[in-house]
């Protein structure tokens, strides 16, 4: 537990991230690609029934005992709130009322926001745009952890205490590394938020928002769904800074998995992003597929060749994989995914714990 990772520094580079370029390549080959470019019609529907399904559960829990009601927090509530999360991100890039409605898109953000308990909508938004722009870029996409995270966070303990306070440094990470002034839209969404942690407490009580809070925290944490926060940018592969993952975990998470996808055309939503792989699958570019259900981290059995897909930069890479498979491996950091696998046995253990007690 307390061994250290032989890195010491982050990997840097000094060309430009490739989706920019893989868009305006494809996009020539594939303009057809253009007719997934639309809202999501679906997806308001499905928000209002996960705000109105939390709603209930604040009225169920409000009277168990309190093992009771973190049991349910981390069971059922952290699916719920960090899936809604993923919803506003849907929700940041218009996919609920479009582009020419852009205001209303930031009120609905507001909206799906509520039982989340942390004001996040509007914020979340300005800075993932960024994230778009400038991915890894030093000082300005806050997803890239701070150089005191890298040095500090480098034993295996304390890797397990980075992940369990994930959701603060997610939160806290933009006023140190890229501040940006507060806008109106973010003063009024921290007051929604407010006002109706306030109407929770006084209408279901404090058992209720400790569910709230806490399904939140624990959602965005040791939990089996926030693997993705990993999974996406962190370097399994030296030379590739984005991964996707097509594992049955999309069904919770708006196709995030899609990640390569997604940053590759940021205007199609979740929902289109498998039709995206459809149209593309001909194009004779390889793809490093990863489907393993073990919490969205590499596993060398489920790495392999997916014919006629659009990941890679070139065959050769694909072919130096497999040239080099032991070599590469050793790149992936075993500490994060012996963490994850230790979350997921904690995770089994405590349902046989609290259905036993």
């Amino acid at each position: 537990m307390g061994s250290r990772v032989s890195r010491e520094d982050f990997e840097w580079v000094y060309t430009d991230q490739p989706h920019a370029d893989r868009r305006r390549e494809i996009l020539a080959k594939y303009p057809e690609i253009k007719s997934l470019m639309k809202p999501d019609s679906n997806l308001k529907w499905i928000i209002i029934l996960m705000v109105l399904t939390q709603l209930v559960a604040f009225y169920l829990v409000r009277d168990l005992d309190w093992k009771w009601v973190m049991f349910w927090a981390y069971a059922f509530g952290s699916c719920v709130n960090h899936s809604m999360t993923l919803a506003i991100h849907e929700i940041a890039h218009n996919f609920t009322f479009g582009h020419h409605k852009t205001l209303w898109n930031r009120w609905f953000g507001m909206f799906a926001n509520l039982p989340i308990g942390i004001p996040y909508s509007i914020s979340f938004k300005r800075y993932h745009m960024d994230h778009h722009r400038y991915l890894g870029a030093d000082g300005i996409d806050v997803d890239i952890p701070t150089d005191f995270e890298g040095w500090f966070f480098c034993t295996t303990f304390r890797k397990f205490m980075w992940v369990i306070l994930q959701p603060l440094f997610y939160a806290f990470r933009p006023l140190f590394i890229n501040p940006k002034p507060v806008s109106y839209l973010e003063i009024i969404n921290t007051i929604s938020q407010i006002t109706f942690d306030i109407i929770v407490y006084y209408v279901f009580g404090i058992k209720s928002l400790v569910y709230m809070l806490a399904a939140s925290l624990l959602g965005l944490g040791l939990h089996p769904i926030s693997g993705h926060f990993i999974a996406e940018h962190y370097m399994f592969l030296k030379g590739h800074e984005t991964y996707s993952y097509y594992g049955p975990l999309n069904l919770l998470t708006f196709n995030v998995g899609y990640h390569n996808e997604h940053h590759d055309f940021p205007n199609v939503p979740g929902k289109n992003l498998p039709l995206n792989c459809t149209i593309t699958d001909v194009n004779g570019i390889p793809k490093i597929k990863r489907s393993s259900p073990d919490l969205q981290l590499p596993d060398s059995s489920k790495i392999k060749e997916v014919k006629e897909s659009y990941i890679c930069d070139a065959l050769e890479d694909l072919k130096f994989f497999f040239k080099k498979r032991k070599d590469i491996l050793r790149l992936i950091n075993e500490d994060l995914h012996y963490l994850y696998t230790f979350g997921n046995t904690l995770y089994n253990l405590l349902l046989v714990f609290v259905l036993d007690w």
